[in-house]
């Protein structure tokens, strides 16, 4: 894990002084290396991101908790990464106002996905009150 840490950062070290260095003539390439480094380095999470599901998912089945709950949790989780990603590069390009649009979209797919489990909640608190 320490050397992963170390590979990442020094890929994201080297993209950015190539880009910076580039940006000057070619700013499109510049960005666009940006955009791969950025892909490249998710990609390159994609086996821990990947067994850390599957360890939530087995705590879950230990513990006896209804599967849809997590996987709806780890689609918020998801959704929260990939757009936050997607705002980034978004405001690489210089496009802010861009950005807060898929930050919002973000936010508003998150609240959706999470209803279904504030309602669970809410019905658990409302049967554990006692009856007045």
């Amino acid at each position: 894990m320490e050397i992963e840490i170390f590979q990442i950062v020094g890929l994201g070290l080297i993209a950015t002084l190539l880009a910076l260095v580039i940006k000057e003539q070619k700013p499109t390439f510049a960005f666009l290396l940006m955009v791969f480094t950025g892909v490249s380095i998710f990609l390159f999470l994609v086996d821990q991101i990947y067994e850390l599901i599957r360890m939530v998912e087995r705590i879950a089945n230990e513990a006896s908790i209804d599967l849809i709950y997590v996987e709806t949790i780890l689609k918020i989780i998801g959704i929260a990464y990939i757009a936050e990603f997607g705002a980034q590069i978004t405001k690489d390009a210089g496009q802010g106002s861009i950005a807060s649009k898929i930050e919002l979209a973000g936010k508003i797919l998150i609240l959706s996905m999470a209803i279904p489990i504030m309602t669970v909640i809410i019905q658990t608190m409302i049967k554990l009150l006692p009856n007045i």
